[in-house]
C-alpha cells in the first residue's frame, strides 16, 4: 500500500533487465519502496541485479515473464499479486529497439518486435489493469517513446510499435478513471543504454538515470504523461505537424 505521502512501497517491473526500469526501482528505495519483483524470460540472468537490489534494503523476488507468452501472462501476474498484495506500482519496461533494415529483409522479425512491443505490452497491461481494480488502487508505469508521435523512416516498424502502445495506454488510462488505479505513460527521447550502444547520438539526448528521475517526480505529481527530458514535449508538439515532405528531411538527419 502506497504510503500518506503517496509513495509507492512495492513494485512489478514487467522487464526487469530494464535500464530505465531499475534506475528508476534504486530512485524508489532511497524512499518507502521495499518490495521488488523482477518479470524477466531468464531469471538467471538478473541474478547480481537482485542482490544489489537487496544491498540497498529491498525484498527481492525474480519470477519467469515471457512478452511473447501472452497465454501465460494472466498465470504469472495473478500469482505476483497473490504473493504480495497491495502491489503499489507496475512497470512495463520491456521491447525490442530492432534494425529497420533487418525487419526490411525478414519481415518475420518485424512480426516478432510487433507482438513483443505492442501485443505483449498490450496483454500483460489488461491483467495488471484487472488487478489493480480489484485492489482499488495502483499505478502501471508504461515505457513508450517520443518514437510514438511520428514514425521515422530510420525506424518506422518500432515507431508503430510504440505510437499503437502509447494510443492504447492512453485509453487504459481513461477507462481506470474512478477505479483508484492509474496510467502514466513516459515518453523518452534517445536514451544512452544498452540498447542504443553504437548509435549515432541524437539532439536533445539523455540517461536512464535522468529519465528514472523524471518518472519518479511524475509519480509524485500524479502525472499522466511523463517527457524525457522535458523539452521534447515542446520539440515535438512542432514535429508533428511539420509538412511531411519536410519532416522526411528533418526526420533523416
Amino acid at each position: 500500500m502506497q504510503d500518506a505521502l503517496g509513495s509507492p512501497q512495492s513494485v512489478l517491473v514487467l522487464g526487469g533487465a530494464s535500464e530505465i526500469a531499475l534506475a528508476t526501482v534504486k530512485r524508489l528505495l532511497q524512499g518507502r519502496c521495499r518490495t521488488v519483483v523482477l518479470g524477466v524470460r531468464d531469471p538467471a540472468a538478473v541474478a547480481d541485479v537482485a542482490e544489489e537490489l537487496r544491498t540497498r534494503g529491498a525484498e527481492v523476488d525474480v519470477v519467469a515473464f515471457d512478452a511473447l507468452d501472452t497465454a501465460s501472462h494472466p498465470s504469472v501476474i495473478g500469482e505476483v499479486f497473490d504473493r504480495h498484495a497491495d502491489l503499489d506500482l507496475v512497470l512495463l519496461a520491456f521491447g525490442v529497439l530492432g534494425d529497420q533494415a533487418d525487419f526490411d529483409a525478414h519481415p518475420e522479425a518485424a512480426a516478432d518486435a510487433v507482438r513483443i512491443n505492442f501485443v505483449g505490452a498490450v496483454s500483460s497491461s489488461l491483467v495488471v489493469a484487472d488487478k489493480f481494480r480489484a485492489q482499488g488502487h495502483g499505478t502501471l508505469v508504461v515505457l513508450s517513446s517520443v518514437a510514438a508521435e511520428r514514425a521515422r523512416k530510420s525506424n518506422y516498424v518500432y515507431g508503430s510499435t510504440k505510437a499503437g502502445l502509447d494510443a492504447f495506454s492512453q485509453g487504459l488510462g481513461d477507462a481506470l478513471v474512478g477505479t483508484g488505479a492509474r496510467v502514466m505513460v513516459v515518453r523518452p527521447g534517445f536514451v544512452h543504454t544498452r540498447m542504443t550502444a553504437g548509435m549515432d547520438s541524437q539532439p536533445f539526448a539523455t540517461t536512464a538515470d535522468a529519465v528514472a528521475e523524471q518518472i519518479v517526480r511524475g509519480l509524485e505529481r500524479g502525472s499522466h504523461t511523463v517527457w524525457a527530458p522535458p523539452m521534447v514535449r515542446w520539440v515535438f508538439a512542432v514535429l508533428r505537424h511539420l509538412p511531411r515532405r519536410l519532416w522526411r528531411i528533418v526526420s533523416a538527419r
